[in-house]
């Protein structure tokens, strides 16, 4: 990859879990009943053909890792563990009532927050309570990410008990210097321990998580800690760069100086020098930022072109509605966003007068709906296609012409009624989306909203 290329690409721009991106959502005209009424519309349109997916937030951490920016409450009083799992399952309730028929849950996934943070009894009574009024689609997959320092084997069981069969760890990097940066001391051994019985249990994929660009991170950091991820080989990868914006995030992100982080260049020399390595032990490149053994259902959905992104990431199939459960989870309706409460309190709340604890989200226009798809073919199957009415929208000749550097740069080649990235242009899909991202070029932000995109 040319320092050159790293240089002129290397810009804030979103990671496209959706579109609208959320600082573009339009709050004005949002309202509960109208997310409601979209949510109805999907569910009775989809849920019978391919079910539903849930996404479960749950918030408390033990101690602050300072990359992460995720919505977190810290706390080490564990008695906060069952009011949170009844809050979860009133909101379930609510939404449940919207329904005529009971939902058919294809997808769950436990997010945080630390979820390994309950003990396995809570968090079974969670799923028993969320399925119990519920029914399993045939190919269904549940997976949560676990904290390899407290996940046990009891967390495990218990949750492989309720039908959990994939579980991703969040591994960051192997050195000690780096690990103190980021308040995350984990030795390789409770990773081996962790990874060793999921598999013993019988768990089918295990994922583990990965990030470059940290503070004080080296090209040889990355090394080590690629070569012993390939020593414990997991079914999966999310490689990320590190998305450092501590203007949103707070204090979570401060914990170390801007200095410390490594230079556009050495990211991008840390990745090509992780993916060579993944490359070579068999793993695929899946979409942005993640790798998958040929074995895996991600790598699987890639070939047969099933491959979905949403708020929580690649995933192996789609389904047309995510509900969110917990403190600021969002939901997708396909025809909408909504996010929930960021506060317990406020989370807590709404609840207590039976409301569905929204409190911002946007309604997608015709347009949003075609631009969308466009983002959601490039980031799943880098190309997408023009070729009928219902995926041309007005302003495609614009964005055609802010490709055409990108193509003359070798990032894409662009045919008369589709586009193609390159393999060289990959690395740089968010740039190329941003061309798409109608709502970012008619109002581009005073101050920065988004990470890097290298």
């Amino acid at each position: 990859m040319s320092s050159f290329l790293v240089n002129k690409y290397n810009v804030a721009g979103p990671r496209y879990t959706s579109y609208p991106t959320v600082p573009y959502w339009d709050d004005d005209t949002f309202s509960l009943n109208n997310w409601k009424t979209t949510l109805i519309k999907s569910f009775n349109q989809s849920n019978s053909k391919e079910g539903i997916s849930v996404y479960i937030h749950l918030p408390f951490c033990e101690s602050l890792c300072t990359f992460c920016g995720c919505n977190k409450r810290i706390t080490k009083q564990h008695h906060v563990e069952s009011p949170y799992i009844t809050a979860i399952l009133k909101e379930w309730a609510l939404y449940l009532a919207l329904f005529d028929e009971k939902p058919i849950i294809k997808e769950m996934h436990l997010g945080g927050g630390t979820p390994t943070f309950f003990s396995p009894e809570n968090l079974k009574r969670l799923i028993q309570g969320i399925l119990m009024d519920a029914n399993l689609a045939d190919d269904y997959e549940f997976s949560f990410e676990g904290h390899p320092n407290n996940t046990t084997r009891e967390h495990l069981q218990a949750l492989f008990d309720v039908g959990f069969r994939r579980v991703s760890y969040g591994v960051q990097d192997y050195n000690e210097t780096v690990q103190k940066a980021i308040h995350r001391i984990q030795p390789f051994e409770n990773v081996k321990r962790a990874t060793d019985l999921a598999r013993e249990i019988g768990y089918e994929s295990v994922g583990h998580d990965i990030i470059f660009g940290l503070p004080f991170q080296t090209i040889d950091h990355i090394k080590e800690t690629i070569l012993k991820t390939k020593a414990l080989l997991p079914d999966r990868l999310a490689f990320y760069s590190y998305a450092h914006v501590p203007w949103i995030k707070g204090n979570g992100q401060r914990g170390f100086n801007e200095g410390d982080l490594p230079s556009p260049e050495l990211k991008r020399a840390q990745y090509q020098l992780g993916k060579q390595l993944l490359t070579e032990v068999g793993y695929h490149e899946i979409g942005m930022d993640h790798f998958a053994l040929p074995t895996d259902t991600l790598y699987k959905s890639m070939l047969n072109g099933k491959l979905h992104r949403n708020f929580m990431g690649y995933t192996a199939s789609k389904t047309q509605a995510m509900i969110g459960l917990g403190v600021s989870s969002i939901s997708d309706s396909w025809y909408g966003f909504s996010q929930n409460e960021k506060s317990i309190e406020a989370y807590y709340d709404a609840l207590n007068v039976n409301k569905i604890p929204v409190y911002r989200g946007h309604i997608l226009s015709k347009e949003d709906l075609i631009i969308r798809k466009h983002i959601l073919n490039l980031m799943c199957r880098f190309k997408t296609s023009w070729t009928s009415d219902a995926s041309y929208f007005e302003e495609l000749p614009e964005v055609l012409a802010r490709l055409k550097e990108m193509e003359t740069d070798g990032l894409l080649t662009i045919h008369p009624n589709s586009i193609a990235v390159t393999q060289k242009g990959q690395p740089f899909v968010r740039n190329i989306c941003m061309a798409f991202d109608l709502l970012l070029q008619r109002k581009q932000p005073d101050t920065q909203l988004f990470s890097m995109t290298v």
